[in-house]
This record gives C-alpha cells, structure tokens and sequence, in this order.
C-alpha cells in the first residue's frame, strides 16, 4: 500500500507505493521546492501550489487506452508515483529507489516438471486468497462463473461459510466481438454449489447510464472502461448489505495467459502478411474474418500489433477527432509500446507488456477506485506479489496449451470446481456500450460534440468531430463504442474538474 515516511531530522520524506499498484499515490513539485502528495488528484489541487492546467499527451493517450498510462496524469505538473517505486526527497534532490519483489518462489516455475509447477501454482494461488480473507469486518467476492473468480470463491467459500457473493445481470445481449454479454445463470449455479450468499444485481442501460457522474467523478481522472460500471454497482450493493471488503479475479488472465489474443501469439511469425484492407486493422475490425485480421496483425510492427490486440483508438482515428491545433505537438501514443523488442519478439513479451501495463492501468485502477466510491475495499489476489513473481517465471505453453489459455491455471484447480467452469472459455464482464450510443444513449454523444459541450468549450475537438464520431458508432466492420464513450467521459470529466476546489 502508499506509504509516507518523514524523517524529520534530516527533513527527508519517503514516499513508496506497492509493488502491483494496487493502490493510487501522487505528488506535484511546487515552485518552493517543496512537494505535495495524495492519493486523489483532486485533493491535491486544493493546494493553491499546484497547478490546474491539463497535460495535452495525457489527455490524446486516453481514448486509446480508455485510462492514462502512468507516471502521466490528466494534469501536466501532478504526476503518479511509479507501482514498486521509493522516491526519496531530500533538499532540492529526488532519488528513485526500485522495491525488489523477493515474495513468492525462488525459482523459475518455467524449469519445472508439470506436476510441480501445478503444484506450487496452487499453492502459491490459495496463499494469496487466504491471506486476503483477513479482516475485522465482512467481506465477499465477485463471481462472474468463470475460472478466475470461480477459483477465488470456491477458495474463500472453504474458509468463510458465509461468504456474500454478488455478479451482475443485464440485458443478454451479443457483440460480435465479445459475444454475450450476461453471465449471471452461470454465476447463480455455481454459487449454489459452492454454498455462498449469492446476490444477483440486475441492471438496463438507464441503471448504468444514471451511475455515470458517479463513475465519472470517483474516477478521478478521465476513465473510459465501461466494465467499471459494474463493479461500481455491485460495492453499492456490497455496502448496502454491509459488506466492506471485496475480492475480485482481476489479473488471473494476465499472470497465466487468459486472453483471447494469447493463444495466437505462437503461430502470428510464422503467418504471411496481407496488406491492410483499412487503415490499423485490429481485433476490434469485426468485419474481417479472424485469418484476415491475424495476416494483417503479423505484417505489423510489434508496437502497432500490441495496440492491435486490445486497445481503442487508432493515432488517424484521434486526429479526426481532436483539435490539431490543440493536440499538434502530441506524440504517438505507440511510444508506450517501445520496450517491445524490434526484432526476435516472443511470445511471453507481448504478455509481460500486458502485466506491466494492463492490469496495473486499467484493472488495478477499475478495481480500486469504484470500489472504494462506496468505501468497500477492493482485494485482488492475482496481483499478489507472490503470484506475480510466479508468473514472471511461466513459460509459453505453461499458460497456453494445445490452444487451451491458462493452462496451468485450469490444472491447478481442476479438482476444486465443475468440470463445467475448468473448461468454460474466457468471457469476460462485457458491457455492451457499442449497442447502448446506437441506442438509449444515443444523447450522450450528442451532448459531448454539441458546440457548447466542454470539450468544444476547452478547444479539443475538430471541426466536424460530431460527423466522425456518428460515422464510427454506426461502422458495420468496426466496433468504436469505447472510443467515443472515452469522449463523452471527458466531457463529463471536465464539467466535474470545472466544480474541483
């Protein structure tokens, strides 16, 4: 967790965050050479010391990430202290410090024989659960049915024989991209099984739609991960039934190779390359075939595939969207890809990226700050430094397998859970925003591009950004939702900093 340590004869202060980044820590120079921190950005520009004007790159990274990578903040001069970092202020010098994660094994699971590395899997699985099962007030899980929470509740379930879980219900409908979006009979059959204090909460779009300046301002920065919505939903409901600590199965995919993409990274080398039918095919161009989009990915640099992959707006996307006079001298939000080898790229980089930069940025995030909206404290086991290090340690086909993602995983826990859950596909929480600005919230775009919105106030949108943003929403190859939510989320972001004091 953040941490501050002021020595006060040497008038040094330590300011050291957790080694996953669970947990925010900020902090801004002021002219006097002094420094300010918090773990909310809006509680630091409460002191008149730090200025209000918004980082510009920041705010042009967003909508492909929907969230603002780190160490940048959406202000220029407020800037986050780095996951596993001590930074060290003594006089005018400021020393950064690595903490070494010496938790979990010594050694590379990757050497060992299988039955030991599923062993030391588990092992090593149901310490970090247990450990997080410590506490002095109630505590419950999220259960979606798959593998991730599954294990995390049939864990604590063993433990706490009245463990609360909650999942959420909402209208079932498909993508073509994600698939269905509810899981919640799968999630009550398991429960049952497992015994727990199950709680379904449903929801329609106006449910979520009415949560948005919630979702919005307990953010803190600009957020556009719709998925949030629900979590922000189910701490409600966890509080309101007196529920103050929650675990949640964030990072199982990125720790032991879940996503979709993963059991593609194998053979993308050895495809041959198609040019591009549009410009930066990705895996949310729907409308190409899957061996379109793989032909298309392999002829990418690894930057260009990384953000292929998962991620939203494309850089000729954005500058459709946003004002070039405002936004003329950002740069590629590729840049954050650049640790990727140029040559000789494996497998395990593309995932390693994903630990290093997903999960803490968006799922970390997500996890933290809508659950504490409703002061419930989010727990996430995958991100224990144990299993982390673990993971560090995995090698290709120990997390994918004859096609089959988290392999290792599944082993580890196959006697534990149905046989149903052990080989149910990846599904992930899918809002279904896509369908929802075609629809319902159809205004909410409007309201955002409109000439007076905020953002045209703020000078950040291009002439014409309102037509552009109607022809990505109805594309019938291309799904663009999460890109014009993350506009419309900025917009509600600067109409609540304009309120900030």
């Amino acid at each position: 967790m953040p941490a501050p340590l002021w020595d006060a004869r040497r008038r040094r202060l330590v300011l050291a965050r957790d080694i996953p980044g669970e947990k925010p820590l900020y902090y801004a120079r002021l002219d006097n050479g002094g420094v300010v921190f918090a773990s909310e950005i809006r509680s630091l520009v409460r002191h008149p010391g730090v200025s209000r004007e918004l980082d510009m790159q920041a705010l042009w990274d967003f909508p492909t990430f929907l969230w603002i990578p780190e160490p940048d903040t959406v202000l220029r001069d407020v800037r986050a202290v780095e996951r596993g970092t001590m930074l060290i202020f003594e006089g005018s010098e400021v020393r950064r410090r690595k903490i070494v994660n010496r938790f979990g094994p010594g050694l590379c699971v990757g050497d060992l024989p299988d039955d030991e590395a599923v062993a030391l899997t588990r092992d090593t699985v149901v310490e970090a659960v247990t450990s997080r099962l410590l506490s002095d007030v109630p505590v419950g899980s999220f259960l979606s049915g798959g593998l991730d929470s599954s294990i995390i509740c049939s864990i604590a379930s063993r433990l706490l024989p009245d463990l609360a879980t909650f999942t959420i219900g909402f209208e079932d409908l498909a993508d073509p991209y994600h698939g269905r979006a509810d899981e919640s009979l799968q999630a009550e059959a398991l429960a049952r099984k497992l015994g727990t204090r199950h709680a379904t909460i449903r929801v329609q779009a106006q449910d979520f739609r009415d949560s948005l300046r919630d979702f919005c301002r307990y953010a803190d920065q600009p957020f556009g991960v719709s998925s949030g919505l629900g979590v922000l939903a189910v701490s409600r409901a966890a509080r309101e039934q007196g529920i103050k600590v929650l675990l949640t199965g964030d990072g199982a995919d990125e720790a032991f190779g879940g996503y979709s993409w993963y059991a593609h990274l194998v053979g993308i080398g050895t495809r041959v390359p198609r040019p591009p039918s549009e410009p930066s095919v990705s895996f949310q161009n729907f409308g190409l075939s899957l061996n379109e989009r793989l032909d298309t990915l392999a002829g990418y640099a690894p930057g260009l595939r990384a953000w292929a992959w998962h991620y939203y707006a494309a850089e000729e996307e954005k500058e459709r969207l946003f004002s070039r006079q405002t936004f003329g001298s950002t740069r590629s939000s590729l840049r954050h890809f650049a640790s990727l080898p140029r040559t000789g790229e494996q497998p395990e980089d593309a995932i390693r990226q994903d630990r290093d930069f997903y999960f803490p940025f968006e799922m970390l995030r997500k996890a933290d700050r809508l659950t504490m909206a409703h002061s419930v404290e989010g727990r996430v086991p995958f991100a224990a430094p144990a299993v982390q290090q673990l993971a560090s340690g995995l090698h290709m086909n120990q997390m994918v397998r004859d096609g089959e993602l988290k392999w290792i995983l599944r082993r580890a826990f196959a006697d534990m859970l149905p046989e149903e859950v052990v080989s149910r596909p990846k599904h992930g929480f899918n809002v279904p925003v896509d369908a929802w600005l075609k629809g319902d919230w159809s205004d909410l775009t409007d309201a955002a591009f409109e000439p007076g919105s905020a953002l045209n106030r703020a000078g950040m949108l291009a002439a014409g950004a309102r037509n552009v943003a109607e022809e990505m929403l109805q594309s019938g190859t291309r799904l663009n939702g999460h890109t014009i939510f993350c506009f419309i989320m900025l917009n509600a972001w600067l109409e609540e900093f304009a309120a900030w004091n």
